[in-house]
């Protein structure tokens, strides 16, 4: 196995970037970057910190997802999960964050880099108060970089064709693979009671 080292060497075996990926690339939200996140109904949220990275959905419906304060900043409820706090622990050490944003049925997606603090704002956790249930904190990312990513991902993966959708049957339901590391674990019992208790625990 021949294991690529230097930057010399990799920049060898690619050619050199399309001038349009360069300039898209811009420290703040332009008009068309602020439309394209107030349609976006999910993103993936990347961390880092000393005890390892962490990538994690994050979502709600069109227009409560994020709140943009300004051009350079923007924030999100953080919605009720499983207590982990592997993102939020990494924020305590590691400010740097990297959100992907997704449209449903659209090839591109937007990407965020920036840097961000864990905040108990009483108005922005008023702005993300649903169903009465309010986040614990809420998440203020300064935007450093923001930029589009080009189709080619999603098209080769055919992510939003309906022909491409996978039976719920074909995977492991949660508690299956729960069980797969503890046997004694009752799976069966756990993804009955799922639907429940993820209507109870949305918000």
């Amino acid at each position: 196995m021949t294991t690529i080292t230097t930057l010399a060497q990799l920049e060898a075996l690619y050619g050199e970037a399309h001038p349009a990926s360069r300039k898209k690339e811009v420290p703040r939200l332009t008009p068309a970057y602020r439309q394209w996140i107030e349609a976006a109904p999910f993103f993936a949220m990347a961390t880092s910190g000393p005890g390892g990275l962490d990538c994690t959905p994050r979502g709600d419906p069109v227009g409560e997802l994020i709140h943009i304060i300004d051009d350079k900043t923007v924030a999100f409820g953080d919605r009720r999960g499983n207590n982990r706090l592997d993102s939020l622990r990494n924020l305590l050490t590691d400010p740097r964050m990297a959100l992907l944003f997704l449209v449903p049925g659209i090839s591109e997606t937007l990407r965020i880099n920036g840097r961000a603090v864990i905040s108990t704002d009483a108005a922005l956790i008023a702005r993300f108060t649903k169903d009465g249930k309010a986040p614990a904190t809420v998440i203020i990312v300064s935007i450093d970089s923001v930029y589009f990513q080009c189709a080619k991902a999603l098209i080769r993966s055919q992510l939003w064709d309906p022909a491409r959708r996978v039976e719920r049957d074909r995977v492991p339901t949660a508690g299956q693979m729960v069980k797969a590391v503890d046997a004694e674990f009752d799976a069966a019992g756990y993804d009955i009671a799922a639907p429940a208790r993820l209507n109870e625990t949305l918000y």
